[in-house]
């Protein structure tokens, strides 16, 4: 069944970012992350609406070229490099994990 979830940004990277490193899809590492959590049994409930932080406003200057729009893809790749320098960065600091 296809469904849509809206992520946090960060949560949306981590999870990227696991299943790369652990060679899934995204999506084979969310089923499996599901899967675990209805078996450890009821979820905390949760109460009231997480605050949702507001978009924040570009200022334009008159007579500047707008910002150009990107493709999903364009937009997929930029993400991808975010993702391998963040934990580039995290494997490379003094005291981290290899």
């Amino acid at each position: 069944m296809r469904t849509t979830l809206d992520l946090p940004d960060e949560t949306f990277r981590q999870l990227k970012a696991q299943a790369a490193l652990n060679g899934l899809k995204l999506k084979e590492l969310v089923t499996q992350l599901i899967q675990r959590g209805l078996a450890n049994g009821e979820p905390t409930p949760v109460s009231g609406k997480q605050a949702e932080s507001l978009p924040v406003a570009i200022k334009r200057v008159p007579a500047s070229p707008l910002t150009p729009a990107l493709t999903n893809a364009q937009l997929h790749a930029m993400l991808d490099e975010e993702d391998v320098a963040h934990y580039q960065k995290a494997f490379n600091q003094p005291g981290s994990p290899q």
